[in-house]
């Protein structure tokens, strides 16, 4: 009798726990078209601001992340906590050009991103791109890759690292990525700010509180702990202008 009745409850925790995947499975899904809808909404966005004047110029080379893909508005997305507390830091106007296109690759950052950068002159630029190449991670080109970028930005970038991909195999191919990463971007005197520690130490709390709900993109809070990562950085770069 006690077997049975093991097998029953064994049964329904089983049976719960299917139910839960499937739902988070279908959240998932809905929101991942939630958010693609969004993705002309953010860069028409980003476009406007980069039609405004300023006296300081600050720009974005990154992928969705930079447009804010996840958070409830275009301009809580790292770049636009970023641009705000620069405001709030200086009595001149800022001008943001956020070049980031969502799902870009290393590969595509260097084919539409950096063309446009070699056009500006900015006084501050974040470089935050390539976890969209840890999906399919090919060593040697994202090392290749990464060099093309940083040999392109200013001396004065400053540049994040991967951010933590909580589980395996994904952790595993962003470390990879970021001591290549760390080593291209030492060798060209470059800042790195260590957005991957910061995110992975968020843990299982920053997983079910920091992330939109196709638990891919950061939402408004995740967001808000990348911009920490980059603010010292930032803060010592506008000190030097």
């Amino acid at each position: 009798m006690k077997i049975v009745i093991s097998a029953v409850a064994m049964a329904a925790v089983g049976g719960g726990i299917w139910a839960w995947a499937r739902w988070l499975k279908r959240r998932q899904d809905e929101w991942r078209i939630r958010l693609a809808n969004n993705i002309p909404v953010n860069s028409k966005f980003w476009r406007e601001r980069t039609k405004e004047t300023g006296e300081l110029l600050y720009v974005a080379i990154g992928d969705s992340a930079a447009q804010g893909i996840g958070a409830s508005r275009p301009d809580h997305s790292y770049v636009g906590v970023l641009a705000k507390s620069i405001r709030g830091r200086t009595d001149r106007t800022l001008r943001v050009a956020n070049l980031g296109i969502s799902g870009a690759t290393l590969g595509l950052a260097i084919e539409s991103e950096l063309p446009k950068l070699a056009k500006l002159d900015p006084d501050i630029v974040t470089v935050c791109i390539g976890a969209n190449d840890i999906a399919n991670f090919d060593e040697q080109r994202f090392e290749r890759e990464i060099g093309v970028i940083l040999d392109a930005v200013p001396p004065h970038a400053i540049v994040a690292d991967l951010p933590s991909f909580y589980f395996l195999p994904g952790q595993k191919k962003a470390r990879v990525a970021n001591r290549m990463l760390r080593a291209a971007a030492a060798q060209r005197g470059l800042t790195v700010v260590d957005l991957h520690t910061l995110t992975d130490r968020q843990g299982l709390w920053g997983i079910t509180t920091q992330f939109a709900g196709d638990l891919f993109h950061p939402n408004d809070r995740g967001y808000r702990i990348w911009a920490a990562a980059f603010e010292p950085a930032v803060a010592r770069r506008l000190a030097q202008l």
